[in-house]
C-alpha cells in the first residue's frame, strides 16, 4: 500500500481544488483542508473489555503539542504484581491512524491480554499539518513522561503501581517502527529516560528510506522537507555504513517482515547493518512468507498472524 503519486494543481480559483495528492495517505486542498484518504475512522472509547478484562484510559500528556496517550492494563489479581512495559508507536505513513482507531485499539487489547504488560500507545502529531521530525519530538516527550512514573510520583495511578521500568520495550510497525527505532537510538546516545531500562525493541514491517528515490520518496520529502531523506539516519539508518545503529539503546531487537511486502527487503538490510554495526546486543529476524504489508492488523484472526502475535508475547516474556 506504499504506491503514491504527486499532483499539483496550484492556479485554481476554486478553494476546493486539490493542491496535493500523495494517494493513498492525503490529499491538500487550496483552502488548507487536509483529507486523509486510506485511514481507519473508527474511534474506540476507552473501556474495559468483557472478553479478556483489559482496561484501558486516555491521558494527556503535553496540552501545548496536543500530545495524548492511550493506556492498557490487563486484569489485575495482585495489586502489588510489576509488568513490563510496552509503549507502542503506531504506523501510518506518519500521517494516519491513531491509538484510537479500532485497529490499533483492538490490537493492544489483544497483545496486553496475550503478553500480561501494562502497554502506552502514543498519539504523536501527524504529517502533514504537522512536519516530521515532530512525530519523533512528540514521541520522545511521551517517553520521558513514562520516565516520569518510575519513582511512583507520577500522574497515572496504572504506572505508579505497576509497570516495571527495568523491563520496558518498544514497539511499533511500518512508520511507527521508524520511529521505535529512533527512540533507542535516542535512549542508548542520552541519559534522559530516569531508571527507565529499555530491554527490547519489536519492529513489525518497519518503514526504512532507502539510498534511492522510490514510489514513497515524494511522501516523505513533502512531510519532512527539512533534510535529504536518502543521507538522513533517521529515514536510512542503513546508509552511510549504519554509524548510529552501534548507538541502539536496548538489548535485544525483533524484526518482522511479510513476504510480499515492498518494505520487506529493508527490514533485512537493517538486520545486515545492525549485525555488522558493532552494536552488542542480540537481534532476530522474522519472516511470514505470503503475507503482505501489517497484514496481521488488518486480518488479526487469520493463522499467520497469531503465529506473530505468539512470536512477539515470546519475545517479551523472554526470561520472566
Amino acid at each position: 500500500m506504499l504506491c503514491c503519486f504527486f499532483s499539483g494543481i496550484m492556479d485554481s480559483s476554486n478553494s476546493n481544488e486539490i493542491v496535493h495528492e500523495f494517494s493513498p495517505f492525503f490529499r491538500i486542498y487550496k483552502n488548507g483542508k487536509v483529507e486523509r484518504i486510506t485511514a481507519d475512522t473508527e474511534t474506540v472509547p476507552p473501556s474495559n473489555d468483557p472478553l479478556t478484562g483489559v482496561q484501558t484510559k486516555d491521558t494527556v500528556v503535553s496540552q501545548e503539542n496536543s500530545l495524548s496517550v492511550r493506556l492498557f492494563i490487563p486484569k489485575i489479581t495482585d495489586p502489588t504484581q510489576k509488568l513490563p512495559l510496552l509503549i507502542y508507536i503506531h504506523g501510518g505513513a506518519f500521517c494516519i491512524e491513531s491509538p484510537f482507531s479500532s485497529l490499533y485499539h483492538n490490537y493492544l487489547t489483544d497483545l496486553v491480554h496475550n503478553a500480561n504488560v501494562i502497554a502506552v500507545s502514543v498519539q504523536y502529531r501527524r504529517a502533514p499539518e504537522h512536519p516530521l521530525p515532530a512525530a519523533y519530538d512528540d514521541s520522545w516527550a511521551a517517553i520521558q513522561w513514562v520516565a516520569s512514573h518510575v519513582n511512583g510520583e507520577g500522574s497515572e495511578s496504572w504506572l505508579n503501581g505497576h509497570a516495571d521500568f527495568d523491563r520496558t520495550f518498544l514497539a511499533g510497525d511500518s512508520a511507527g517502527a521508524n520511529i521505535a527505532h529512533n527512540m533507542a537510538v535516542r535512549a542508548g546516545s542520552t541519559n534522559g529516560l530516569n531508571g527507565v531500562k529499555i530491554v527490547g525493541v519489536v519492529l513489525a514491517h518497519p518503514f526504512f528510506g532507502n539510498n534511492e528515490p522510490d514510489t514513497f520518496s515524494p511522501v516523505i520529502e513533502f512531510i519532512f522537507p527539512s533534510v535529504r531523506i536518502y543521507d538522513d539516519p533517521r529515514i536510512n539508518p542503513a546508509g552511510a555504513g549504519g554509524a548510529e545503529l552501534a548507538s541502539l539503546g536496548c538489548a535485544r531487537v525483533l524484526i518482522v517482515v511479510a513476504g510480499k511486502d515492498r518494505l520487506r527487503d529493508r527490514g533485512v538490510r537493517y538486520y545486515e547493518a545492525l549485525k555488522r554495526s558493532g552494536w552488542g546486543g542480540l537481534v532476530e529476524i522474522v519472516e511470514t512468507e505470503g503475507e503482505d504489508h501489517v497484514f496481521h492488523l488488518l486480518n488479526p484472526n487469520c493463522a499467520k498472524a497469531r503465529v506473530m502475535m505468539e512470536k512477539v508475547v515470546s519475545f517479551i516474556n523472554h526470561g520472566r
